[in-house]
């Protein structure tokens, strides 16, 4: 073992001569720009189309801690639906709860949510031949907004 160390010696020392030659570099910082949110005044009776969640958080509009709560919109045959009664499904984080999930829908998308439902999905065991596995559960909400506002949820 004390073979062993001598070659660690000689790499520390190595890598400590090759630390001094190098220049150091100074480090700035940047000046934070702040955004200026722009509110329009509209009716109620007006439909709404916003773009979903994805490219929000590409675009930068997502601001606070809506990354932490919503993952997404759950686009099935029954969220279409469910779509026609006023009511959008998302994906949430397992920590979210109905109140953060109301103030982050209005916020994101300018509308007004009337009432949030939450389902928790139980995780499922999965076979792959001998190999036992395990599927992750999810949480969803489903979100019902006030009559004659809409979210576009796919983009066109």
């Amino acid at each position: 073992m004390a073979i062993l160390d001598i070659f660690k010696k000689k790499n520390e020392v190595k890598i400590k001569k090759e630390a001094k030659k190098l220049p150091k570099v100074k480090v700035t910082k940047k000046a934070k720009i702040k955004e200026v949110k722009k509110e329009s005044a509209s009716s109620p009776d007006t439909e709404k189309k916003i773009a979903p969640i994805s490219t929000l958080r590409e675009k930068g509009k997502i601001t606070g801690t809506a990354y932490k709560i919503l993952k997404g919109v759950h686009v099935t045959e029954k969220a279409t639906d469910l779509a026609a009664k006023n009511q959008y499904t998302f994906k949430i984080f397992s920590n979210a709860n109905k109140t953060e999930v109301k103030r982050i829908v209005q916020e994101i998308y300018g509308i007004d949510v009337l009432d949030v439902k939450i389902i928790t999905i139980p995780g499922k065991n999965k076979r792959m031949g001998k190999t036992l596995g395990f599927r992750p559960g999810c949480k969803k909400a489903i979100v019902r907004i006030k009559e004659g506002q809409k979210i576009e949820v796919m983009p066109k």
